[in-house]
């Protein structure tokens, strides 16, 4: 397939029938049934609550059995469907660079005894405030964020995390694969800004950083309040006898007297969050040591330096008390636009949650009660496409909206309202699935025979297995800061 040309309009009907025309191409067994299952997911009326309500929307022209034939046993070419992901117009920030952001979310299978590689996946905030985890598919998604307010992004790529994976290192796998992608799919040459990648507290940023030093890449990650960071090692006398020191003194976040004079200082006027005070501090790393990610690491370990940025702002929208936010940018000598800059793009992060929450709350992605990893993968690659086919006629939705729903101008429609008129833009576009055949349905098993195969039950992963388990002990009420990376 030809390189993108970027600076040529592309208009949004003929990119989506281009669209829809290789994501057919994508699916290499039980294709019809897979992809008019993906039009039903966009063409129903209301939330996806289930599989077997998908076959009674039009659309959809097999019955329940197909369909759950298809999602079971059907094949989709995810190294093709990547690529088309890769292939197809994505948002922009002002410069011209892109931004993604990566998450991790959790398709959570409590009960599924039957489902093999469940690992226990960290929940926020169910029941009383408690952090409980729940034995679930955790996936990896990578999407690509808008300059402005808005509740669209572009998912490129997903990854089931297996049970024993290392978190730092499948990242990092999963962005230098998409980065050599976009790259070879025209959207970033030689002489455009660096690719941004947003990540939350979750995700080690200098391990980040440092796997993907060889890339066109910077990232910026969230850092915990605990953390302690070192400065660069000042310059020594002359003549000096002894090994030279590594590390610098110390950065507490918590201990503003070892902060010094900040670099750069921005103040900046918000609409929902008041005045925004940024500060960054110049080349700090954090003290590695032979454990966690770095424990295989042989000789030196590397010093990977950063700017880190404090975020203050006046109120939350939610009116709850704000707290500083510490960002930390793989990039050194950062100027106050860049720091301005930078804090901008991680609060679009959060963007991310809203495709998460379409995903689950009305395209139905965690509804299904799928048994196994690969039947649920493919289930996955089908909401992305099917998202995709939302962001792209954009243009051409009509707002059809609810009696007791504001009016909303054409070019900030959501992709819910997107949704309820795809089934009036289907029509015009490519529809490559072929009508179905008349067939009666199979004998079944015979009437008094038991199931003589009962379905295997398999245990719930957990991230270290191997590990000992941990001495309960009791929470300190002032936590020491955390002094190592």
């Amino acid at each position: 397939m030809s390189l993108l040309c970027r600076d040529a309009p592309r208009e949004p009907l003929a990119e989506l029938s281009r669209f829809r025309g290789e994501f057919y191409s994508c699916l290499t067994a039980r294709s019809d049934a897979l992809f008019e299952l993906a039009d039903a997911v966009l063409c129903g009326d209301g939330p996806v609550r289930s599989l077997a309500e998908l076959s009674l929307v039009g659309e959809h022209r097999r019955g329940h059995g197909g369909l759950y034939a298809a999602v079971a046993r059907g094949q989709v070419d995810e190294i093709r469907l990547r690529r088309a992901l890769a292939e197809v117009p994505l948002p922009r920030a002002a410069d011209g660079g892109l931004v993604l952001a990566i998450d991790v979310t959790c398709w959570l299978r409590p009960d599924a005894h039957t489902s093999p590689q469940r690992i226990l996946c960290h929940t926020y905030g169910r029941g009383q405030d408690q952090h409980i985890p729940v034995p679930g598919w955790p996936y990896s998604i990578v999407c690509a964020l808008e300059p402005g307010r808005s509740s669209w992004t572009a998912p490129l790529d997903a990854l089931r995390l297996a049970p024993g994976d290392d978190t730092a290192t499948a990242t990092a796998q999963q962005l230098c694969d998409l980065v050599e992608r976009l790259m070879t799919a025209g959207q970033w040459s030689t002489g455009d800004p660096d690719i941004l990648i947003v990540a939350d507290a979750g995700y080690d940023a200098p391990r980040l950083a440092f796997l993907l030093e060889d890339l066109p890449v910077q990232l910026l990650a969230r850092m915990r309040s605990d953390r302690v960071l070192r400065r660069a090692v000042p310059s020594r006398p002359p003549h000096t006898r002894g090994r030279p020191p590594r590390h610098g003194g110390e950065f507490v976040f918590g201990q503003p007297d070892t902060w010094g004079t900040p670099d750069t200082e921005t103040v900046t006027d918000t609409r929902i969050y008041g005045t925004a005070t940024a500060r960054s501090w110049d080349r700090l790393h954090p003290k590695l040591t032979h454990r966690s990610s770095w424990a295989a690491a042989d000789g030196t370990l590397p010093i990977v330096e950063g700017t880190v940025i404090r975020l203050n702002i006046d109120h939350l929208p939610s009116g709850a008390t704000p707290k500083p936010v510490w960002l930390w940018w793989s990039g050194t000598d950062a100027t106050p636009a860049d720091a301005d800059n930078l804090w901008q793009a991680y609060l679009r992060r959060f963007d991310i949650e809203h495709t998460f929450r379409l995903f689950k709350q009305t395209l139905g992605w965690t509804c299904p009660k799928i048994r196994t990893p690969e039947a649920a993968d493919r289930w996955t690659w089908l909401i992305l496409a099917a998202y995709t086919q939302l962001r792209l006629p954009r243009p051409l939705a009509a707002d059809l909206r609810r009696p007791w729903e504001k009016p909303s101008p054409p070019d900030r429609l959501t992709p819910a309202r997107v949704r309820r008129d795809f089934r009036h833009i289907r029509p015009t576009t490519v529809c490559p699935a072929r009508a179905p055949k008349p067939v009666l349905p199979g004998p079944g098993r015979p009437p008094g025979r038991k199931n003589t195969r009962p379905t295997p039950r398999h245990d719930v992963h957990t991230a270290r297995k191997t590990q000992p388990p941990k001495r309960q002990t009791k929470k300190s009420t002032t936590p020491r800061p955390r002094r190592t990376g």
